[in-house]
């Protein structure tokens, strides 16, 4: 999840996974998968760079076992 912020400046999370594309409209749009379009203050490079914080996050978590261990 993603920390955006709506234009009249309320926070709220977004599932990264679900982005298809990051759009200047001017304003930042953001499309879902499903169609559903968000606009945000954040600006496009902003939204693509919490987007790949959140990418290496979820790839550095550590396994929950190392091999040959139960």
């Amino acid at each position: 999840m993603i920390l955006l912020t709506f234009l009249n400046k309320k926070k709220f999370y977004l599932n990264a996974e679900y982005i298809e594309k990051v759009e200047a409209l001017p304003d930042t749009t953001i499309t879902l998968y499903n169609g559903k379009k968000y606009i945000v203050l954040e600006s496009v490079e902003e939204v693509i760079e919490e987007i790949m914080e959140y990418r290496r996050r979820i790839l550095s978590i550590p396994p929950l076992y190392k091999d040959g261990e139960e």
